[in-house]
């Protein structure tokens, strides 16, 4: 949520991210926010993913001033290659 004070009322914008979030080989959970390059966090649990990753969006917004265009979520697809 990004927030804004205009006289002296205090104005919240709600924005919706795409996360995505991939298991690696330990079973640790790594949450990562597509339109934000370079915000991510990991945990053990989903549980404890998403308060983590919620955390990492804010700090991520205000350090960065919220100068951001989020990405328009369009889908995923798993893909074989050989190697």
């Amino acid at each position: 949520m990004i927030e804004a004070i205009i006289g002296e009322k205090l104005l919240r914008k709600k924005i919706n991210f795409t996360v995505l979030i991939e298991k690696d080989e330990d079973d640790i959970y790594i949450a990562s926010v597509p339109s934000l390059k370079g915000c991510f966090t990991q945990a053990k649990t989903i549980e404890e993913l998403l308060p983590r990753i919620t955390e990492a969006i804010q700090l991520y917004i205000d350090t960065d001033g919220g100068d951001f265009v989020p990405n328009e979520f369009v889908g995923i697809q798993k893909l074989q290659i050989e190697i």
